[in-house]
């Protein structure tokens, strides 16, 4: 049989594939070779099986340089997403959310359609607790908007944040009927953030593939 005897310049040699794996290529070395010398003469294990095994070594270490490159093409990536992202700074953003912000200068809004037009329909507004906070009135059609000051069920005026529109509303039948709700409002920044590129709206921040129409 003919049997894989390490030599002065393997480690070297190899040195720069399999260092980096995280493992001590000296010692992979020692252990396949005890692995040879204590085998039973016998029955020897076949060249190949120690091939093989080179072979399994290099492809984890492999696979670990070529996520790191990924790793690296995917933050450049994102730096020129968010780059791009920066000339929305300033636009009126339509986004597929419920989420609106409401700051001193600028109310919440939304807007939404139904597949056809409801018999009744309530709008409540949410807070970041999930409580109600307002039910101001609005039309049952097949499609409206809604832009709120902040006004409470109190009339006092609500804080800036983030705030929530749930629409209930049910055809003549009493069934359910399902909105498709989005929110507007001007984006004032942009964010990396988990990989992900985001938009500041009203002081929420929303993915940006969340936006599905913008106007200057």
């Amino acid at each position: 049989m003919t049997a894989i005897t390490p030599t002065a310049e393997t480690p070297k040699a190899a040195r720069g594939l399999f260092g980096s794996a995280g493992g001590d290529f000296d010692m992979f070395l020692k252990l396949l070779t005890t692995q040879m010398q204590n085998q039973d003469p016998l029955d020897p294990m076949d060249s190949s099986e120690y091939t093989q095994q080179l072979v399994q070594y290099s492809q984890v270490e492999q696979t670990i340089q070529q996520t790191g490159v990924l790793k690296d093409i995917l933050t450049n990536l994102s730096g020129d997403e968010l780059t791009r992202a920066g000339q929305l700074i300033g636009r009126t953003a339509e986004v597929d959310s419920s989420v609106s912000g409401l700051t001193s200068d600028t109310p919440a809004e939304w807007r939404w359609t139904f597949d056809k037009t409801p018999a009744t329909l309530e709008a409540e507004i949410l807070d970041s607790r999930g409580q109600v906070v307002a039910r101001p009135p609005v039309e049952a059609s097949a499609s409206g908007a809604l832009q709120w000051d902040g006004t409470l069920a109190g009339g006092e005026k609500g804080g800036e944040g983030a705030y929530v529109l749930r629409l209930v509303a049910r055809d003549s039948s009493g069934a359910a009927l399902k909105a498709d709700l989005t929110s507007l409002g001007r984006v004032d920044e942009v964010v990396a953030r988990d990989g992900e590129t985001w938009v500041g709206i009203g002081g929420v921040a929303l993915p940006l593939g969340k936006l599905v129409r913008l106007a200057l």
